[in-house]
């Protein structure tokens, strides 16, 4: 009869380092979710300070910041204006060049022209 007891003891014990290890796995479990919580935490306050410390910093220059972009907005208008002055000084002179280029009529022959003309007739010059 020992021989069948040490058996169930050791069946016994092998159920409950099972259970043991079991137990082990759902603590560790546990753990790290709570550790991942915490630093969530610390991430969210690490992040929030941080944000914090942009908006100040965005403040606080937002006076020198919005005189950049009125004197860029101003920079920007002045050189429309000059451009669109070129453009009204400069309009009738290239309308000028493009009709006389266009009603210019060249009235001679070209060489190239002649040749091609008379190859294709079968008159040799």
């Amino acid at each position: 009869m020992e021989n069948g007891s040490g058996i169930q003891e050791l069946m016994a014990a092998e159920t409950r380092a099972s259970q043991i290890v079991a137990e082990a796995r759902i603590g560790r479990g546990d753990r790290m979710k709570q550790a991942k919580v915490e630093a969530q935490g610390l991430i969210d306050s690490y992040r929030n300070e941080k944000q914090d410390e942009f908006n100040n910093m965005v403040l606080s220059k937002g006076g020198s910041e919005g005189n950049a972009s009125a004197k860029l907005q101003a920079d920007t208008n002045s050189d429309i204006q000059a451009m669109q002055s070129l453009f009204q000084r400069n309009a009738q002179k290239a309308v000028d060049v493009l009709l006389s280029k266009c009603c210019e009529v060249s009235l001679e022959v070209p060489t190239a022209r002649i040749r091609a003309t008379q190859k294709a007739a079968g008159i040799t010059a």
